[in-house]
């Protein structure tokens, strides 16, 4: 027999889409249109619907960018309209382009009563009218006029993503507003045909399962009437009916498929926008379960259903209702589906205090998989907050975009820095916005790496990013597959059902140590410095609000402010979501995000002010606070101490000295800064050539090079623009010492505690204003750089090379700390050529080693180079500012300030140290008296990461540590409190089973390497 295939597949698509498509709905009739446009901000229903509706005729133009029209429909089914193979329903086009839903218009679909109908998108066009023939229809549609900023995926710069300058001309046409009578048999052969076309799409030519498809399909052409489709409908499903009975193969991978909408909380919309987004995507949702009683769905984010129970609260308890049945499943335990590469150690564990709690309370389930799908990688700090949260899972398919080396493994268990492992599952589909076509189907099967050891991969199906989420048509997809030869079999089911399914499937996976780094979008450390620093900033005053409260509360009574933190613990945990801490979002979001931190400052000020004075008492004495780990010129961790004179003395005296100067000298190298510990030469140029560790009598500064060099470089990614940093920068590269006219120069303090020198100097259209500091006593040097920055596509490092014989790098993550190479041995080692660390990085040789710590900084790269000499250089380099043009065409634009200090002759525990003193600078208040801390740790090893009153308000003092270094420790806890007992708990501060840590009588306590160590002390 002669092979036409190639002759009867152009066929059967020409069928579809001339003759199929028309034919989906059997009869149209028109409807009553009025509109009323919104003149700024979305309003509730209640208010847009007091509002004056005049006519808008089908065909218009409609919505300016960001804009909003109430759509008021009415009209009737036609009473002629009884067939029961057929079902009415409104048939809606906003204007819909052919890009992904979520990108362009969307609305929803309200009842005269306002309650939410269902929500009214490109693959969902249609609202379902529940009366039949002779009914009316009275609804109202909020059209929202979302532009798309990314255009067609070109990454050119967009006006689009700010407000300010997205203009006011209308984007959309209404296309379609009519009631249309849906021929369901036709709409169940389109179904038939979409199934069979994907698979014979994938089988082996010489398959004969592909040739009897393939026939069939052609028989089915053949039996409809192209001129009586409808009535001719049946008899297609006919010849279908026998390949779609044949069953799969009893080897066939097994998919498990989850309802999902992946919903950025912000990214080329605003949060605002998300808000709408959620509520749209879950009314759809709800809707498909009454149609389709197996339909299952998932959906993370506490903070999306917090969103809804404010702003929509007759739909929230709907879904609450669908929660109870097991159908509609909250999954993740975290407030956002976050980054988890900058979030601090805390802020990271309080995604899921906060998420867990709100699950809990609210909808009454405990989430047992954390579910992040689309982050840009994974801290290896991560199992054990996963596993310290109560989850036992993790799921992703981000580390898929690898650009160079593909993950081994698809379940596996993952291992964190303190030993703790997580069952994981990479779906090996490579996607979240599935539509379980029978090409998404058949990639999961052919790249399952684990084939032979186990058959079970998870499919998450829906529309996502910009919501919208599953289709009717997915599911008809879902119910063709479930058996189906030559493809998976496809289950709807629960994440947790998969992932008991596959733990016993493969109870002895392989594991995998260490961070999961995601080889692609390494820009995401660097863009946006402001809305980064303004988490850093967020971070540590959350640190020390919780503390001077907890501490306040104590000692003296004052009320915990509870609701003030958890406000603004809310604000940073959403800000730190996916695509707004790494910076990858439009204006709009960044310009919210800082006002946001500021209004977070005010209010964390406020708290810190309120409870120094209640705890230091009424006087002019100065007294000076430390709310960090370690003791500080005098000052206890966690306390206060006195500087000054007595209350009853009205003379002032001095501050006491510390016994050390520092001195300056100009000589013909340059200004040198000296103190006990360092020696700095900054010569004519502004650049350190040397830095001399005088206690180990050791040059810091290799021979030929100079430290604080800022290096331009250009910054034009192939595409992604403030999601990447393409391998390819490093080949262009400038010293700012070749290009820029040195403005300044000049010593700036003389001593006797410290001595500064400024360097200003101007680039391109940019001027960089340096301060280089030493203080009396203090190994380590330094450096504020403020920038007035106003380059484009450029990317501003800060490099010290150091004469250090340095294998590998030790950067902070959460809770402790990674080693990573500085070689590039390995494809894996090559591909990492930007990393992301906390507060500090370290380099070091056996006895030596240097640290180099930040305030606002992630991104850093560190490499080593043998001279000609034959020594070997380590630089250390930090990221301090790019210039993306998409999605923002401003980013970075305008004021900075990062502050750097280099610390010579550091340990590990000396770079904790200095992450801690540049991050929580001492506080300087007025009062009676000293601030005696609440508790104190007699390891350095063993550091304080939080104290607090306990979540449920019982006013128990929580406190939180972590072995820092990378040993074991025993540490001895002296609580200078009364408490009546001591328990150890989760992150979620509830006790313990078998609590490993504490000693019996609440002590001591013992850790191994990371370990996370969360105390509850109730009070007497």
């Amino acid at each position: 027999m002669h092979d036409d295939s190639a002759l009867v597949l152009p066929r059967i698509a020409r069928f579809v889409q001339e003759r199929l498509g028309p034919a989906l709905y059997r009869d149209r009739v028109p409807v009553q249109v009025t509109a009323w446009a919104a003149p700024g901000e979305p309003v509730p229903f209640v208010e847009a619907v007091r509002q004056e509706f005049r006519p808008f005729e089908v065909g218009s133009v409609w919505g300016r960018p960001w804009g909003t029209v109430w759509f008021h429909v009415t009209g009737s089914v036609p009473q002629a309209w009884t067939d029961p193979a057929t079902r009415p329903e409104l048939v809606v086009d906003l204007g819909f382009a052919g890009v992904q839903p979520g990108f362009q218009a969307e609305g929803l679909a309200y009842s005269p009563d306002g309650v939410v109908v269902t929500a009214v998108e490109p693959r969902n066009a249609h609202v379902p009218l529940r009366g039949g023939a002779g009914s009316a229809v009275d609804l109202f549609i909020e059209a929202a006029s979302n532009p798309g900023p990314a255009g067609t995926w070109t990454f050119a710069p967009t006006h689009l993503g700010d407000l300010a300058t997205a203009g006011s001309d209308p984007l959309y046409r209404l296309v379609t507003l009519e009631i249309g009578l849906l021929d369901v048999a036709v709409w169940e052969l389109a179904q038939d045909i979409w199934t069979l076309t994907g698979l014979v799409g994938e089988l082996p030519a010489d398959l004969p399962r592909r040739a009897e498809v393939l026939r069939a399909l052609e028989r089915m052409v053949d039996v409809v009437d192209p001129d009586e489709v409808s009535g001719c409908a049946a008899l297609g499903r006919a010849e279908l009916a026998s390949v779609l009975a044949a069953p799969a193969h009893a080897s066939a991978h097994r998919v498990h498929a989850v309802g999902h909408a992946h919903i950025d909380s912000a990214w080329l919309w605003p949060v605002r926008e998300t808000v709408r987004k959620v509520a749209r995507t879950f009314s759809n949702v709800l809707d498909l379960m009454d149609q389709d009683e197996e339909f299952v769905f998932a959906a993370s984010s506490a903070q999306q259903y917090a969103w809804l129970q404010e702003h929509y609260p007759e739909l929230f308890e709907r879904v609450k209702a669908r929660v109870a049945q097991g159908r509609f499943v909250p999954v993740g335990g975290m407030w956002v589906e976050s980054d988890t590469n900058m979030p601090g150690g805390e802020a990271l564990v309080r995604q899921f205090v906060m998420g867990k709690r709100f699950f809990l309370e609210e909808l009454g389930v405990d989430p047992l998989e954390v579910w992040l799908p689309d982050s840009f990688g994974y801290s290896a700090a991560l199992p054990q907050i996963i596993a310290g949260a109560g989850a036992r899972w993790f799921l992703t398919q981000k580390i898929s975009w690898n650009e160079t080396n593909v993950m081994p493994h698809h379940t596996f268990r993952w291992e964190g820095i303190d030993g703790t492992q997580v069952f994981t599952h990479f779906p090996p589909v490579d996607t979240y916005n599935s539509e379980l076509s029978a090409a998404e189907l058949a990639r999961a099967q052919r790249q399952y790496a684990e084939k032979g050891r186990a058959n079970t991969s998870l499919v998450p199906f829906g529309w996502g990013d910009g919501g919208g989420g599953p289709t009717r048509e997915m599911l008809a997809a879902a119910a063709r597959a479930r058996d189906l030869e030559g493809s998976p079999t496809v289950r709807i089911t629960t994440p947790a059902e998969f992932f008991a399914t596959a733990e016993d499937e493969y109870p002895r996976p392989p594991v995998w140590s260490g961070e999961l780094y995601l080889e692609f979008h390494r820009g995401t450390y660097t863009s946006q410095a402001r809305t980064k620093r303004g988490n850093r900033r967020s971070e540590h005053l959350l640190r020390e609000a919780e503390l001077w409260a907890t501490t306040a509360a104590v000692r003296t009574g004052a009320a915990y402010p509870a609701d003030i933190l958890e406000r603004c613990w809310r604000t940073v945990l959403l800000q730190q979501f996916h695509d707004i801490l790494p910076g990858t979002s439009i204006a709009w979001v960044h310009q919210e995000a800082e006002r946001n931190y500021a209004r977070v400052a005010a209010e964390l000020e406020d708290v810190i002010a309120r409870s120094l004075a209640a705890l230091a008492g009424d006087c002019d004495r100065e007294i000076v606070v430390n709310a960090g780990p370690y003791a500080r010129d005098g000052v206890p961790a966690l306390g206060g101490a006195v500087r000054g004179y007595e209350c009853s003395d009205t003379r002032i005296r001095a501050r006491p000295g510390t016994g050390e100067d520092v001195t300056v000298t100009e000589t013909a190298d340059g200004v040198v800064l000296a103190n006990s510990a360092v020696r700095v030469v900054v010569d004519a140029r502004g650049l350190l050539t040397s830095v001399r560790d005088l206690a180990a009598d050791r040059e810091l500064v290799p021979p030929g090079a100079t430290a604080n060099l800022l290096q331009l470089h250009r910054d034009t990614p192939a595409k992604w623009d403030a999601w990447d940093i393409d391998e390819h920068y490093r080949r262009t590269v400038r010293d700012l010492v070749d290009l820029v006219d040195l403005v300044e120069l000049a010593v700036v303090e003389r001593g006797p505690s410290r001595a500064a020198v400024r360097i200003v100097r101007s680039t391109g259209s940019s001027t960089i204003t340096q301060v280089v500091a030493v203080h009396a006593g203090s190994a380590e040097i330094d450096i504020v750089t403020d920038v007035d920055w106003h380059e484009r596509q450029k990317l501003l490092k800060l490099a010290f090379p150091l004469d250090v014989h340095a294998d590998r790098a030790t950067s902070e993550i959460q809770f402790g700390h990674v080693h990573r190479s500085t070689h590039a041995n390995t494809s894996w080692d090559a591909a990492r050529f930007e990393t992301v660390a906390h507060r500090w990085v370290h380099v070091g040789e056996p006895g030596y080693g240097v640290a180099v710590a930040n305030d606002s900084t992630y991104g850093h790269d560190t490499l080593r180079a043998t001279r000609p000499d034959g020594g070997t250089t380590t630089t250390v380099r930090l990221s301090l500012l790019r210039a993306p043009l998409f999605p923002d065409p401003t980013a970075d634009q305008g004021a900075h300030r990062l502050a750097v200090a280099l610390r010579v002759g550091s340990t590990i525990g000396d770079a904790v140290a200095s992450g801690y003193r540049l991050n929580l600078p001492l506080r300087t208040v007025r009062g009676a008296h000293a601030v005696a801390p609440l508790l104190a740790v007699d390891d350095p090893g063993v550091v304080v990461e939080a104290v607090k009153l306990a979540e449920d308000g019982s006013g128990d003092v929580v406190v939180r540590l972590y072995e820092a270094l990378g040993s074991r420790a025993t540490a001895r806890i002296t609580a200078d409190f009364t408490y009546a007992s001591v328990v150890e708990t989760d992150l979620l501060e509830r006790p313990l089973p078998q609590p490993v840590a504490l000693s019996a009588d609440g002590t001591q306590l013992t850790l191994r390497p990371f370990r996370i160590v969360t105390l509850r002390f109730a009070l007497v």
